[in-house]
């Protein structure tokens, strides 16, 4: 062990960045004591935060463990030193069934133990460690974590200055100022959870303008997750104590546009009974947060504009105007560059608005992504149906990662909601599998059964060529059918094959098909078998 201990030493003084230090004192970790699977945790808010693990599913970097509903995870927290749970202990424990390559049956944690981690007088996360067979935890292991902790608290203290002292001397901040701006985030309603490079160029992006004083303009697709980015802009400045006040262009009627901007005086218009302020003085001080932006009708633009010259707003029916320090930040999911040269959309009001442009990616582009909000989500509906977990069953990794996600993270939380609901009804039980068949995506069944499917003319020849094999006639040939109905007439041809080959035993087809037994089941259920 004293190997993995020095090892964890001599990385304190190399060169790494966050992800990596906590990653290799995890592995260290790892390989020095026994059991399945070790995390290394940050408390945020009421919740512990996975930033390193080892032996546990993808998704569960994603999950954001409430405190109070994980009360495994609250004891080891509230006690200074190591927190060992009886093998028969009936706390629920929050990484059962999401132990990596654990597929079938609730094959639960059985060995539990962790230690609360304190950085500068403070709580600041936690260890834990985990093991499938009991009584794998002695005395020598629960005295070789207590030092495994305090090693991490030093690999927190490293990487936290070393994360400080870079952002400070990126922004030409003293180290105080970047803590703060790094801190100020977790302001924001909803967390931005990613770890790829677009989005670590994006959360850098975000970190080197939010304190300035400059407009942004962020654009992307539908459901990226733009509103996101303006609470994180809002958060990170300095005017993260004072509003941040929302409006979506696209839902106004144009002849209210005006009143809702800039507020009106009793009197101006029919059902004007009371003065009433306007978004800009609302976010006087603050952030004004623009969505849709692209949505304004021509001469909305135009008054919008003039307040952005002037910084002066008057209310409808007024002759008086008032000042107002106002941030701009706006959002669009339409080309506006594109819009300009169209004629649909003012040039003057473009380039007061996008004086620092900020991109967000698709889902489709952001490679493991997929699988850290998955498990976000699925925690949140976890917590909505009171279950012990909620895991993704075999080939959802897979098919989530190849899924093209039109809707982006919107599509997906829809998506995760709708599936659980599912999984529940047809698994119930406090341990819950969500598998492809409650995913519900065109190409779900795709990587499950090992087909590459481009287009509905692909599914026609492959069903076309089943029907011929087994004599079973499908209709594909003279009636239309949707892509779901191709791709469902498919795979119900392949399983009659791969159950005849089997003399009808379904455990034998399903694992002749990569197939978890729960969910070949549930899939035969569906397509009337």
């Amino acid at each position: 062990m004293s190997s993995f201990v020095f090892a964890v030493i001599e990385d304190l003084g190399a060169d790494l960045d966050s992800s990596t230090r906590y990653m290799r004192y995890v592995n260290s970790l790892a390989a020095a004591l026994p059991g399945h699977a070790c995390a290394l945790l940050k408390k945020e808010g009421s919740a512990l935060k996975p930033l390193a693990v080892r032996g546990l599913t993808p998704d569960s970097l994603g999950r954001r463990f409430e405190l109070n509903e994980h009360p495994r995870l609250n004891a080891i927290v509230t006690y200074r030193g190591v927190t060992h749970f009886p093998n028969k202990s009936t706390l629920p424990d929050p990484y059962d069934g999401l132990l990596e390559g654990v597929h079938v049956g609730d094959l639960n944690v059985h060995d539990c133990m962790g230690c609360a981690l304190h950085v500068d007088g403070k709580l600041w996360g936690a260890i834990t460690l985990d093991s499938l067979k009991a009584g794998v935890f002695d005395v020598r292991v629960e005295r070789a974590m207590a030092m495994f902790a305090r090693l991490g608290e030093a690999v927190v203290r490293v990487a936290e200055l070393a994360e400080r002292t870079s952002t400070a001397l990126a922004l030409g901040q003293n180290s105080g100022e970047s803590l703060r701006a790094l801190e100020g985030v977790q302001l924001a309603r909803r967390e931005m959870i990613g770890d790829s490079k677009s989005i670590r160029e994006l959360k850098h992006e975000i970190l080197t303008v939010a304190n300035s004083q400059l407009a942004v303009l962020i654009h992307g697709e539908t459901g990226v997750g733009k509103e996101l980015v303006a609470q994180a802009l809002h958060a990170m400045s300095d005017r993260a104590n004072l509003p941040l006040v929302v409006i979506n262009c696209a839902a106004l009627p144009d002849q209210l546009i005006e009143s809702e901007l800039f507020g009106h005086v009793k009197g101006a218009f029919s059902g004007a009974e009371r003065d009433r302020q306007g978004k800009f003085e609302l976010a006087n001080g603050g952030t004004l947060f623009l969505d849709e932006v692209g949505e304004l009708s021509a001469s909305a633009q135009a008054k919008l504009l003039r307040v952005l010259q002037s910084g002066q707003v008057q209310r409808v029916g007024s002759d008086k105007e008032h000042r107002v320090d106002v941030r701009i930040v706006a959002a669009s999911n339409r080309d506006l560059s594109a819009e300009v040269k169209a004629g649909r959309f003012r040039a003057d009001l473009y380039h007061r608005l996008c004086v620092y442009p900020l991109y967000v990616p698709p889902l489709r582009e952001r490679g493991d992504d997929v699988l850290l909000l998955a498990g976000y989500f699925l925690e949140q509906n976890r917590s909505r149906l009171g279950l012990r977990n909620l895991r993704l069953g075999r080939g959802c990794e897979a098919a989530l990662k190849r899924y093209s996600w039109p809707g982006n993270v919107r599509e997906l939380e829809h998506t995760l909601g709708r599936a659980a609901l599912k999984a529940r009804r047809d698994e119930p039980g406090l341990i819950v599998t969500v598998g492809l068949e409650h995913l519900d995506l065109v190409d779900e069944l795709e990587p499950a059964l090992g087909l590459t499917v481009d287009n509905l003319s692909m599914i026609n020849r492959l069903v076309t060529r089943t029907s011929n094999q087994t004599g079973t006639p499908t209709g594909l040939e003279t009636s239309p059918m949707t892509y779901r109905d191709a791709v469902d007439a498919f795979s119900k041809n392949l399983i009659q094959q791969v159950l005849q080959h089997n003399a009808g035993n379904r455990a034998a087809a399903a694992r002749q098909l990569g197939l978890d037994s729960g969910n070949f089941h549930r899939m035969l259920k569906r397509l009337g078998f």
